[in-house]
């Protein structure tokens, strides 16, 4: 809902200083506030008619715009009154009082003219206060309504032979009311009567006959019924008595003559009703900031010497209006990718896809505050806008990946760096430790999140500024690998010559045992040998003497008993045997003896 606008009380939109028409910047702040639809009613009229008194009803305030006592008229320029509408919601009544016309102090009515063009211009309904009824001599005061051919273009550029049709005019110009105050006559016409409409008609009937007479009476005739759609008419008896006339915006209702508080209530009843909102050619509705911009161009129109023109009035806010709604759509754009957009995105396609979106709805914001935008020029704009603020958000969706990638390289490299200073894998073998310390963290820096398009590239980057330091481990690593290797084989020589020499010595040992040992084994096989041999001997040589001595004693008993008789023969063979039994002792001593 658009917030609604309450002033206080009138202010100046248009100053009337020395016969330049000069607008109130203070009153345009207040215009370009009111977002909403504003319905416009302004009154003309002679100077002290009354005007003011009406506005102040209309607003539903007794004082307000200043009604003045004198015979000088008392309100300069235009003012303005903005109040909320009291039947039509979510809009502004937009109230404009007038400078009086026909003031004498101003000596000529160049600037009457432009007040009067300037109320209609700006009016959704024009309100024509004059007094008494609506004869030739009102009909002559209100000869500024056939200026306004000569005040206001429709289109910028008509064809010379072709004068503007009054239907061009009645496309924007406001519905007309006339209200006859201190009305005192009967309202009828040939004893019938009539309504104040009626009257109004009845009034503006032209007059047969090509005469100057007769074309002077039917001119602003004619201008009322060709340039104003909607007419209207109401009539107003006197208030009060004259002399409180002066006191009239501090009297009550019940002071006031009934008849002339219901014709008040009636007119402010029909104005709040059947007034339109201010619209102009092509259906395009006005609000604060597009009346704002209606009061500039039409001021600086006239101040340049120009005629206010609808063509390029129409144009010039388009331009206004088309513009802001660029603007509007930026506004939105940027609200939308700052809220939707987290940098650096994952991808290029995320933040592509998010405006895209963007795009789309400020181009929506945009459509739905534009009009007339010729050739689609405004949103040929946005576009061209929009493409940069795409190219800008990917050159910082860049940037913003870069700075990421970059401050997670440094944390979690600097550690490796140290210790590449620190000299760790200077050493044999150092650059495999490096490689492997390396693959690590790189799987580290992969596993973070959010790092955006550019960390591939930062990461390549980064490894590619540290080839030299690889390259400086790896050749440290061949050469010290190459002396250690070196230093190993020596080493190894070393070992190996003191592993001979010592399996050398211990095999030496070992044998010196196994020598000494088989020695001892040897020493005792023989003791023992030499035992069984001795007891086999002395077994041998038990048995043999038993054998022999058994036999000897066989054959001496047989020999005994054979030759019992021949007991000194049998002597000596036994003496013989005996002799061959020592010799065969002796050798047997002599064989033992050798072994």
């Amino acid at each position: 809902m658009a917030p609604e606008i309450d002033l206080p009380g009138p202010v100046s939109l248009i100053d009337n200083t020395k016969g330049q028409l000069v607008v109130n910047p203070e009153a345009l702040k207040i215009l370009s506030a009111i977002t909403q639809p504003v319905v416009v009613v302004a009154i003309v009229g002679l100077y002290r008619t009354g005007k003011s008194y009406l506005m102040n009803k209309l607003a539903g305030k007794k004082n307000g715009f200043s009604l003045g006592s004198t015979v000088r008229s008392h309100t300069k320029g235009i003012w303005m009154w903005c109040v909320p509408h009291p039947k039509k919601p979510e809009h502004t009544l937009v109230l404009l009082d007038t400078e009086g016309l026909g003031d004498i102090e101003k000596g000529d009515n160049e600037n009457d003219s432009w007040i009067f063009a300037l109320a209609v211009l700006l009016s959704s309904t024009f309100v024509y206060n004059s007094m008494g009824t609506i004869n030739q001599q009102a009909m002559d005061q209100l000869h500024y309504v056939t200026e306004l051919t000569h005040r206001i273009r429709s289109k910028s550029s008509p064809d010379e032979n072709e004068n503007e049709d009054s239907a061009d005019f009645v496309s924007f110009f406001p519905d007309f009311v006339w209200t006859l105050r201190d009305f005192s006559l009967d309202l009828e016409a040939d004893g019938q009567p009539l309504t104040a409409d009626e009257y109004l008609e009845y009034s503006l009937k032209l007059t047969q006959g090509t005469s100057e007479k007769d074309k002077n009476f039917n001119l602003p005739r004619l201008c009322i019924l060709k340039f104003f759609p909607k007419k209207k008419c109401f009539v107003f008896d006197r208030p009060v008595h004259c002399k409180k006339l002066a006191q009239l915006e501090k009297l009550h209702d019940e002071e006031l003559d009934p008849e002339f508080v219901q014709q008040v209530a009636d007119f402010c009843s029909y104005i709040f009703s059947n007034s339109k909102t201010k619209t102009l050619s092509g259906g395009i509705k006005v609000n604060g900031p597009r009346l704002e911009s209606l009061v500039l161009t039409y001021i600086d129109a006239i101040s340049s010497g120009d005629l206010p023109c609808m063509e390029n009035t129409i144009l010039a806010l388009a331009q206004i209006e088309n513009s802001v709604a660029v603007q509007k759509a930026i506004a939105h754009y940027d609200q939308q990718m700052g809220q939707k957009v987290q940098l650096p995105t994952e991808t290029l396609q995320e933040l592509l896809d998010l405006h895209r979106d963007s795009e789309r709805e400020a181009t929506e914001v945009f459509m739905k505050n534009s009009f007339k935008d010729v050739d689609h020029l405004f949103q040929k704009k946005l576009a061209v806008q929009l493409v940069k603020k795409r190219d800008d958000f990917c050159k910082q969706n860049q940037e913003a990946s870069s700075d990421r990638c970059s401050a997670l390289l440094q944390d979690i490299f600097s550690p490796l760096e140290e210790e590449v200073k620190m000299g760790i894998y200077s050493k044999p073998g150092g650059y495999c430790l490096f490689i492997q310390k390396l693959q690590d963290l790189k799987k580290k820096y992969h596993e973070e999140p959010r790092k955006g398009i550019q960390a591939e590239e930062i990461l390549q980057t980064y490894l590619k500024s540290k080839e030299s330091v690889t390259d400086a481990i790896l050749q440290t690593d061949k050469i010290l690998t190459k002396k250690e290797k070196e230093i190993e084989v020596e080493h190894a020589k070393a070992e190996s010559a003191q592993a001979s020499a010592k399996m050398v010595e211990e095999m030496q040992i070992k044998y010196q045992q196994m020598m000494e040992e088989k020695e001892k084994s040897y020493q005792e096989h023989v003791k023992q040998l030499t035992e069984k041999i001795e007891r086999e001997r002395a077994q041998l040589l038990e048995e043999q003497e038993r054998t022999l001595t058994s036999k000897l004693q066989e054959q001496a008993r047989l020999l005994k008993e054979r030759c019992q008789g021949e007991s000194t023969q049998l002597q000596n063979e036994i003496q013989k045997l005996q002799k061959t039994l020592g010799k065969k002792n002796k050798r047997y001593m002599s064989r033992k003896l050798k072994i």
